[in-house]
């Protein structure tokens, strides 16, 4: 299934990795309700999937269908459900995930602070700019240097104590 560039993204990170089982049934829960995904009772074009076994991404094309209030609510919905059910943190945006090499990480956000502080991240390190709207912003600025995110401005007096 083709989505547009122009589709809206929602972006869930997890406190924690999944672990693979976690991940196979989080999967199954997320596949069932964007079958029946609806907007006023317009059935949603949209997918779910999981990268890094970290995020959930919710995808829909609105050039099919929009998503209204009711229809966002009823993914949240869904998401708290999962939350739940795993004992997850899906909601703190200032859980901060970053990459060293090929491994994504955690951190709350003092921890964070504290990993600028002892040089562990630095600019140069790829953080995920999880308030990306659409999918080609997903696909392009998702993954981003530190320098390049929002986190910078955060983050500003411990990067220019380094």
């Amino acid at each position: 299934m083709t989505f547009s560039p122009q589709s809206k993204v929602w972006i869930y990170q997890s406190n924690r990795k999944f672990n693979g089982t976690e991940a196979t049934e989080i999967q199954r829960i997320l596949n069932d309700f964007v079958v029946q995904w609806t907007a006023h009772g317009n059935h949603l074009k949209a997918k779910a999937e999981i990268f890094y076994n970290y995020f959930i991404v919710l995808t829909v094309d609105e050039g099919v269908a929009n998503a209204t209030g009711c229809s966002i609510d009823s993914s949240v919905r869904t998401i708290k459900e999962i939350e739940r059910q795993f004992n997850l943190d899906l909601f703190d945006r200032f859980n901060m995930a970053y990459k060293i090499g090929n491994e994504v990480h955690v951190a709350t956000k003092e921890d964070f602070e504290t990993l600028i502080t002892i040089k562990k991240i630095d600019l140069n390190t790829t953080v995920f700019n999880n308030l990306v709207p659409t999918l080609a912003d997903f696909q392009q600025k998702w993954e981003v240097k530190l320098e390049d995110c929002w986190h910078k401005q955060i983050f500003a007096t411990q990067l220019d104590a380094q």
